[in-house]
């Protein structure tokens, strides 16, 4: 395992920045204090610095002392959950009903670890843009930094993220090209019919039973409609109604989710849905709203970038340290930079939860749970593999 030494002897200072972040969590575009203190330490290391994209964004430029005009960007997300933190250890959240549940201190403070030492050596050619991205868990911080002119007042010709995962031994990296992560979509289905007393049921039009076919009927777009190959997920995951035992409801609403790797089968599933939801609903002479919502694209791996940074990965951590990555249908708003230039979004591995101190939670170290916490132990390896794709994809012709 190749790291770099500097980043290594400072593991214990970009540590207790992890720890402070952890500590202090923010949720979308509510990033104030991580945000300033991420544009402070990039200032005091002489780093070109720029805020405000995205509303809570901050974008640190490095400039090499060698000759070169490329441009690489690393992305790191910075927002926490709205969720509770279990664990009690010195660094938890001092704020309940938020916490870092996915890793995004971790994902910061390896970036900023990688700015420190290149803004030190500055042994390179050409430019590296540090991206500090907001709201990624469910506020599009990525498109709104992009809509704020991200890439057209720093043109990178690549772009790149990382993101740890629970489960990956610490040591390994998983990475493949195409599509990494699922697209993310909400739906909204209200079956109105007309209430009535549950002893009278035919004086109303019931929409429970009727609401109780639509969900059942969506099933069958993903086993009738959908390619058996292709990779799509409907779930129905509300239902409301009602307010007492004696009475039939005015009306039910179901909402849910739709994932799929394709804007195409995507498409397919949103109008068989709305077909099957209204159409059910008049065979039973009742009325129908559909409302389907589009948020976070498909996240897919350009296939030049992948394979680039996984030959770095192997310099830095062997063959057998670097694994296909198997596509998950969680979903990632980095897909909206990868619309826009080429990259990857690489997996680095967060162990299987030995790491965490005494006084976590008594649940698994899984993204999202709040027994989570990110292995400090990994900082310097995500570090240093910043650094080296910086040093390579810069060096290229």
């Amino acid at each position: 395992m190749q790291l770099i030494d500097s980043i290594v002897a400072e593991a214990a200072t970009f540590r207790q920045i992890r720890r402070d972040i952890h500590a202090h969590p923010e949720l979308c575009f509510e990033e104030k204090r991580t945000s300033e203190l991420i544009a402070e330490q990039l200032a005091q290391w002489g780093i070109e610095v720029h805020r405000g994209l995205g509303g809570t964004g901050v974008v640190g430029v490095i400039d090499g002392r060698g000759q070169g005009t490329r441009c690489i960007g690393l992305r790191a997300d910075i927002d926490a959950l709205p969720v509770t933190e279990k664990n009690t250890f010195d660094h938890a959240s001092r704020h309940p009903g938020r916490m870092h549940a996915c890793g995004h201190d971790g994902h910061t403070a390896m970036l900023l670890a990688a700015a420190r030492h290149l803004s030190r050596e500055r042994d390179f050619g050409g430019r590296v843009v540090c991206i500090f991205q907001p709201a990624e868990e469910g506020g599009g911080g990525a498109r709104e930094m992009l809509r704020d002119g991200l890439f057209e007042r720093f043109p990178v010709d690549a772009v790149f993220a990382m993101h740890n995962w629970p489960g990956i031994p610490a040591g390994k990296f998983a990475l493949s090209s195409g599509p990494v992560m699922a697209s993310s979509n909400e739906f909204r289905i209200v079956v109105r019919g007309k209430g009535a007393h549950a002893a009278m049921p035919h004086l109303g039009l019931d929409p429970v039973p009727v609401a109780c076919q639509i969900v059942l009927a969506l099933q069958s777009v993903i086993s009738r409609n959908k390619n058996p190959l292709e990779a799509g997920v409907v779930s129905v995951t509300m239902v409301q109604g009602g307010e007492a035992t004696n009475v039939i409801p005015d009306a039910v609403t179901l909402q849910g989710t739709v994932r799929t790797f394709s804007t195409a089968l995507l498409d397919m599933i949103q109008e068989n849905m709305q077909r099957i939801a209204m159409h059910t609903a008049q065979a039973f002479g009742l009325s129908c709203e559909f409302e389907f919502r589009r948020n976070y694209p498909p996240t897919v791996n350009h296939a030049a970038p992948t394979e680039f940074a996984r030959r770095v990965l192997v310099e830095l951590v062997g063959e057998d340290g670097v694994q296909a990555f198997e596509p998950s249908m969680g979903a990632e708003d980095f897909s909206y930079m990868l619309q826009q230039r080429p990259g990857a979004y690489v997996i680095i591995g967060n162990g299987g939860g030995e790491h965490r101190e005494p006084g976590h939670g008594a649940g698994p170290c899984t993204l999202h749970n709040a027994s989570y916490d990110f292995n400090d132990e990994i900082l310097p390896l995500g570090a240093s593999f910043w650094v080296q794709l910086v040093q390579r994809w810069l060096a290229q012709p």
